[in-house]
């Protein structure tokens, strides 16, 4: 499972702080906004999220981790128990765990290509999307908006996503695959404007000793 973690940041990643819409159900849009505004607001953001794979086949994974995120610099890192990705912006590490390997490469800084900076303003563009519904999960008030990508060759059909009706933080994203296979990452909390330790965003070798070094730049 070793790549799941790159499937999170590559799916529901797309382009950020672009807020350029196509021409999209009026509700959904005023509600998309009104969620940009709130994210676009932040300068570092750190959130604590789960992963739920439903797979075409019947089978099942489940993953838990944290994600921080200095959006003014460019820099983050995702962690879970089984991989670590950290960017400085200029550089990428991806720490697998189990096969102790660290893979190194270029980061990619593109508004227009999938990386985790844009976690969560993935929405702005390349979607049609529709406000379908309010569901309660937990207590709280979710409304529903289902995003539908413009660009035909993506290899997933649709993104369902929640949205706490009042906070206007997203709950929820659920992905599914042209294959089949669902996944769904729920943010379980949500923190803006923390002061962020610059060494989360740093690779430290004498952490992972003992790990074979790739070097793919």
């Amino acid at each position: 499972m070793k790549k799941q973690l790159w499937f999170m940041v590559g799916l529901l990643i797309i382009a950020y702080s672009q807020n350029s819409y196509a021409q999209n159900d009026a509700a959904a849009k005023a509600l998309l906004t009104k969620v940009s505004q709130k994210y676009n607001a932040y300068k570092t953001i750190q959130a604590n999220f789960s992963l739920d794979i439903k797979q075409a086949n019947g089978g099942s994974h489940t993953d838990a981790g944290t994600i921080y995120l200095d959006k003014s610099n460019n820099k983050y890192q995702v962690s879970t128990k089984n991989q670590v990705l950290i960017s400085d912006s200029k550089t990428q590490w991806n720490i697998m765990k189990a096969e102790k390997e660290v893979e190194i490469s270029e980061a990619s800084n593109s508004t227009n290509e999938i990386n985790p900076t844009n976690i969560f303003s993935f929405y702005t563009s390349g979607f049609k999307y529709t406000l379908t519904n309010t569901e309660k999960v937990k207590g709280l008030t979710l409304s529903v908006v289902e995003l539908s990508p413009l660009d035909s060759k993506k290899n997933y059909s649709k993104i369902k996503l929640r949205i706490n009706k009042a906070s206007n933080l997203i709950y929820d994203t659920t992905v599914f695959d042209k294959s089949g296979n669902r996944y769904t990452y729920t943010l379980a909390s949500q923190e803006g404007n923390k002061a962020l330790s610059g060494s989360l965003f740093v690779f430290n070798k004498n952490d992972y000793k003992g790990f074979e070094i790739v070097d793919l730049r």
